[in-house]
């Protein structure tokens, strides 16, 4: 095997495992990518191509799905991904100013999401399916319902003591 062969191997150990794991089988591709991602926390433009050249199916294909589902990420996310809720039940409720409140207390901005230290990403969605519960956000898979700003800046700023 040449160097640059285990250099790539090296680089892709985790992708060759997951690969392994599921036979290479190209109709495995979701569930492929869904472990890739797990493991990345999303999905590099290299390791796209490599579960192509690896499937032996184009890159579009691979990029394709990656763009078509939203659970996907091309963008590094942070350890932590809050997801609020801005359904008619939660904006009503005014998720907005939750939202800005997180924006603030994050120091982010439209365009950038997720903090420099790689420790939160926002994402805004339609729905959450709890609407008894509005306004709702979800961090990783933590349901947190009936949410303020001041709340919701509490909550962050008890994560943040954890994480010291």
């Amino acid at each position: 095997m040449s160097l640059q062969s285990q250099d790539v191997l090296r680089k892709f150990e985790k992708v060759c495992e997951i690969l392994a794991r599921y036979e290479h089988d190209k109709s495995k591709l979701i569930p492929i990518m869904q472990a890739v991602q797990e493991e990345y926390r999303y999905l590099p433009e290299e390791v796209i191509t490599y579960l192509a050249t690896s499937l032996r199916i184009p890159p579009a294909q691979v990029y394709g799905v990656a763009t078509f589902y939203s659970h996907f990420a091309l963008k590094p996310k942070g350890k932590y991904v809050i997801k609020i809720c801005d359904g008619t039940a939660c904006h009503v409720k005014k998720s907005i100013p939750i939202l800005e409140a997180l924006m603030k207390r994050l120091d982010l901005e439209p365009g950038r999401m997720t903090t420099g230290d790689m420790l939160f990403t926002v994402e805004t969605v339609s729905c959450l399916g709890a609407c008894g519960l509005a306004p709702v956000l979800v961090i990783n898979e933590e349901v947190h319902g009936l949410m303020t700003p001041e709340s919701t800046v509490a909550l962050i700023d008890q994560i943040c003591e954890v994480e010291k």
